[in-house]
């Protein structure tokens, strides 16, 4: 029996963006996640600062921002596992689906995303 590749319309690729206190904890947890197939590629971007309110207040912070590429299937872990994985109280975790790209990175973001 030949394996057949899935087809693409099945196939809803999905970009996860978090921000993670330092290079470290962002490193750190782009392996995790790779490892456990909960994404299939993690790029960690340059430092950047974050300016938000936070319990009334105006906070500033320096963070590193983490663009996970990962499938609809996976994302219900991949979130939980960022939520276990992250320092922070309550992390950033912002969803956008894919609505299109290379036929072939989509095959290839769906095989390494399988449990």
């Amino acid at each position: 029996m030949k394996l057949q590749s899935p087809s693409l319309e099945n196939i809803e690729a999905v970009l996860v963006l978090t921000n993670m206190p330092d290079q470290d904890s962002a490193e750190t947890m782009a392996r995790t996640l790779v490892s456990r197939k909960l994404a299939a590629c993690v790029n960690l971007l340059a430092p950047c600062q974050s300016f938000y309110q936070w319990q009334g207040k105006l906070e500033t912070a320096t963070e590193t921002p983490m663009l996970i590429k990962t499938t609809s299937l996976r994302y219900p872990e991949l979130e939980q596992a960022i939520h276990e994985l992250h320092p922070y109280e309550l992390p950033e975790i912002i969803r956008v689906s894919v609505t299109g790209g290379l036929p072939a990175y989509l095959t290839w973001l769906h095989q390494e995303t399988q449990a």
